[in-house]
C-alpha cells in the first residue's frame, strides 16, 4: 500500500513483516459453535489464518473471516472449513469478506472499488477518504464508512502521518450497480496483485 497512486510512501523505515504492525496491539477472534447441546461454546480464539503483507512491508491485511454464501450454511462447522482452508478475495459476490488492515505511517491506497457494499470501521488512529468525486472527509477512531460500491482511497493520517493505524473493513457482496444507463466495474490500482478472482 501507499500514498495515492505509487507504492512506496512517506514511511520511510517503517517495516512490518507480521500481524500485528508495529506500534499497533495483537487482535484475537473468538469464533463460537454448539455443544451436542446445542448451547452455545467457544471453538476458537487465534489472529486468523490469513495475513499478507502489503506495499513495501508498510501494511498488512488480516483475513478474520469470510463466507462464499449468503444466508451461511453453518451445519457441520462448513464455513469454518472453507474460511481456513481459502484465502478469499477482495470480496465474494455472494458472501462476505472480514478483512483488518495495519497501515503504516502515512500510508495509503490507490483509488479502487469493489463491487460490494463494504463497512469500514476506523478501529486505531485517524483516516483520510477520499471519492473519485474528489470529496473528502477525516474518520476517526469509531467512526464507520459505509461505501455503496464508491470509487475511494484511504491514507492513514493517524499521529499528523508518524504512527500506523489499523482499519476493519466488513465486504458484502452486491448486485452489479447501473448509473445513467452504464455499468460500474471494480478495479484495484497496484492493490489487484494482492487479491486473487473469486
Amino acid at each position: 500500500m501507499a500514498t495515492q497512486e505509487t507504492p512506496g510512501g512517506p514511511s520511510v523505515g517503517y517495516i512490518t513483516n507480521g500481524f500485528p504492525a508495529p506500534g499497533l496491539r495483537r487482535t484475537v477472534r473468538h469464533i463460537t459453535g454448539h455443544n451436542d447441546n446445542g448451547k452455545s461454546v467457544f471453538l476458537s480464539a487465534d489472529s486468523g489464518d490469513h495475513h499478507k503483507i502489503m506495499g513495501d512491508q508498510q501494511a498488512i491485511a488480516n483475513i478474520l473471516y469470510s463466507t462464499i454464501e449468503t444466508p451461511v450454511d453453518l451445519n457441520d462447522d462448513v464455513d469454518i472449513k472453507h474460511a481456513k482452508e481459502n484465502e478469499p478475495p477482495l470480496n465474494y459476490t455472494n458472501g462476505t469478506v472480514v478483512r483488518m488492515v495495519d497501515f503504516g505511517p502515512g500510508v495509503g491506497t490507490p483509488l479502487h472499488r469493489a463491487m460490494s457494499i463494504v463497512y469500514g470501521a476506523v478501529m486505531e488512529g485517524e483516516f483520510e477518504l477520499t471519492l473519485d468525486s474528489g470529496e473528502t472527509r477525516v474518520l476517526r477512531q469509531g467512526d464507520v464508512s459505509i461505501n455503496r460500491a464508491g470509487a475511494h482511497a484511504w491514507r492513514n493520517l493517524t499521529g499528523n502521518g508518524n504512527l500506523p493505524g489499523r482499519m476493519l473493513y466488513v465486504l458484502v457482496g452486491s448486485k452489479d450497480v447501473v448509473v445513467n444507463g452504464e455499468k460500474l466495474g471494480a478495479y484495484l490500482g497496484w492493490l489487484e496483485k494482492y487479491h486473487t478472482g473469486e
